[in-house]
């Protein structure tokens, strides 16, 4: 006879899946979904592109926030059919699928809940991540093109949109910086927790052999933000170059000067877009994530500034936040959540929900404190 008792692992996913649903708010979902379908439908919605682009991105995002949730509902009703099924059978076939199930809607409950975690301001906001070089010459460089892959594989295991802006490559091995825009509900607030500066500990193809090398790489993560919410950048304080966009090696890929390079004078700040296909594009889009970066920069600084009239001056992310050894013990580590994954090429592949997770978890508890 068949045993298949599976009731507890199920009323643990209904419970934790009925506080999902009440904190995401479907009937608020739905119902913001059919005002931005109506929006949408409208026959002049593309009389002004902007407001049009704005409406469909709301749309979908929404439509995909409600679809989870109401895909991660139907799969649990199937579960229960799939269990009933299998026992009335006595098909032991049928009893590992819904194992299998059980296992994968934990995995998928577990991230929905770290989500209910992200209610910043600004955490439901798609995503702008920039990747720089940091000390370790090739190695560092190399580092920061294995950083971009493993963010790009991250998006893609999850099928979010991602449109690369602008990549620096070096003379050597890797890329110098790259920034891509990951388009997706929550995509900042998830990311956030990657911000900061990571390092690599390897044997090194690059120098001599049997020679360690540490090598840095820098993630910076801030959201997309309407042009509303950005600060004013007066012309006077910007220098504006322009050039060709081009591949390894620098291959043109364009025979236009295209690619823009904006440098905010007084801050030192440079953002370069190359992506788009002319020059008055990829300088709005640069203009953009200037201003979402000088606007967060003034909330630092005003934060710091409460913090130093309190007496009290400590940095909220570490100047090494993670930790990959290639060598050895092959590990990698988060340093603020103890939290370690003992086969690192499944990081570099994309696997970094339980890296992300933990990290949420750990800054939502240190906002508590």
């Amino acid at each position: 006879m068949l045993e298949l008792d599976l009731s507890e692992d199920i009323q643990a996913l209904r419970s934790t899946f009925d506080d999902i649903r009440s904190v995401v708010d479907v009937e608020g979902l739905t119902a913001e979904i059919a005002r931005l379908s109506e929006e949408a439908g409208a026959p002049d919605l593309w009389d002004d592109v902007e407001k049009a682009q704005k409406v469909t991105s709301a749309l979908s995002h929404r439509q995909t926030e409600l679809r989870r949730i109401s895909d991660l509902e139907r799969r649990l009703d199937d579960l229960d059919v799939l269990i009933e099924l299998a026992v009335e059978m006595d098909d032991e076939e049928s009893a590992d699928e819904a194992r299998k199930e059980v296992a994968e809607l934990q995995d998928i409950v577990g991230q929905l809940e770290v989500q209910t975690l992200l209610d910043g301001e600004y955490d439901s906001r798609s995503a702008v991540v920039t990747i720089r070089s940091g000390a370790g010459g090739d190695d560092a460089t190399d580092f920061a093109e294995m950083l971009m892959r493993m963010y790009l594989r991250w998006a893609e295991r999850h099928k979010y949109p991602v449109k690369v802006m602008d990549t620096s490559f070096a003379e050597g091995a890797g890329i110098k910086s790259a920034t891509f825009e990951v388009d997706a509900p929550y995509a900042y607030g998830t990311l956030s927790v990657e911000a900061g500066t990571h390092r690599l500990a390897r044997i090194s193809p690059f120098g001599s052999a049997d020679k360690r090398q540490t090598s840095f790489a820098a993630v910076e993560v801030i959201p997309v933000m309407e042009e509303a919410q950005a600060v004013d950048v007066p012309e006077g304080d910007i220098r504006v170059d322009v050039f060709r966009s081009s591949g390894p090696g620098g291959q043109s890929v364009n025979t236009t000067d295209s690619a823009v390079r904006i440098t905010h004078l007084p801050t030192g700040l440079v953002v370069s877009m190359q992506n788009e296909k002319s020059q008055i594009q990829n300088r709005a889009a640069a203009m953009r994530v200037l201003q979402t970066r000088l606007m967060l920069l003034q909330r630092e600084e005003e934060a710091a500034k409460k913090k130093e009239l309190a007496g009290v001056i400590t940095a909220s992310w570490g100047d090494q936040m993670r930790s990959y050894f290639l060598y050895g013990q092959q590990l990698v580590k988060d340093l603020r959540t103890g939290y370690e994954v003992g086969n690192p090429a499944v990081v570099f592949d994309g696997d970094l929900d339980g890296l992300i997770a933990a990290g949420i978890r750990w800054r939502k508890r240190k906002l508590d404190d």
